[in-house]
């Protein structure tokens, strides 16, 4: 019985991985494609990897892309952090509740009624429709995920740290600085990261509050599908794909040394 339970595990097992992951396989297989047809093999070639570098219009959204989800992830980071101090630490106060509730709105609302609400908004002040719109968007469905991250960490900081810090005579904005930052990092950094891919993956908010000259990379992909998927499409999930990866690998190396010199300090202290 027990076998047949292993056996039954590792099918699911297999099965959920080739259900993930096959399709990346497939995606990055035909991108060395030499054909036109993405699902007919013709042959190995690198030729839609030298067409995508001379796409200049997928450069520039990538450009776009990039320059909005660094600016909303280092905004959404600060607005996430600040909301999460005033509900951590702030105690009861006059419309807390209401401020509680359009904190985590985002988390649940519909990203077309996000958008919709967006664009009536920027229509209705007369901001012209941009980078700038797409970037605010972004920004306010963005906070609401760092809010949640930082704020769970903030629960489980230890106060004491922060009053001795306080009692040896250091000013609240040093502790913060010195005692709290330090000990936020990780969420920060956490918060920081998935605000950065909710923005780069974004589309339906993009589509509502983007005007000319301001397409991201997710609209001008799926512009460029919608009329057949090319290999420079294929191409181009390859080199996201690749980059993804290398930072994974790169942060579970520095984790791991992490984990091994904590490990290292344990292991001293005791002998000490």
């Amino acid at each position: 019985m027990n076998r047949g339970v292993s056996w039954f595990n590792i099918s699911m097992l297999v099965f959920g991985f080739a259900f993930l992951y096959a399709p990346i396989a497939l995606l990055i297989l035909f991108s060395f494609n030499a054909g036109k047809l993405v699902s007919v093999w013709s042959g190995f070639s690198t030729r839609w990897y030298g067409e995508l570098l001379q796409n200049e219009q997928i450069l520039e959204a990538a450009w776009v892309s990039l320059k909005i989800a660094s600016i909303n992830a280092t905004a959404a980071t600060v607005l996430g952090t600040l909301t999460a101090f005033a509900l951590n630490r702030f105690g009861r106060f006059r419309g807390r509740t209401l401020f509680t509730g359009m904190s985590t709105a985002p988390l649940v609302m519909p990203d077309v009624i996000t958008g919709l609400a967006t664009l009536l908004l920027f229509v209705g002040i007369g901001w012209a429709r941009g980078m700038s719109t797409i970037t605010i968007a972004h920004i306010t469905f963005s906070l609401a995920f760092v809010a949640v991250i930082v704020r769970a960490r903030i629960a489980s900081l230890d106060m004491s740290l922060e009053e001795a810090a306080m009692d040896l005579g250091a000013r609240p904005l040093k502790t913060f600085l010195v005692i709290v930052v330090p000990l936020l990092a990780p969420a920060l950094v956490s918060g920081w990261l998935l605000a950065f891919t909710l923005s780069l993956d974004d589309l339906v908010i993009a589509s509502f509050v983007a005007g000319p000259g301001a397409s991201t990379l997710p609209m001008v992909v799926f512009s460029k599908v919608r009329l057949g998927v090319s290999p420079e499409i294929n191409a181009l999930g390859t080199i996201i794909v690749l980059v993804v990866t290398i930072c994974i690998v790169i942060a579970a190396i520095i984790f791991q040394r992490q984990e091994r010199q904590k490990a290292i300090d344990d292991q001293m202290a005791q002998r000490g």
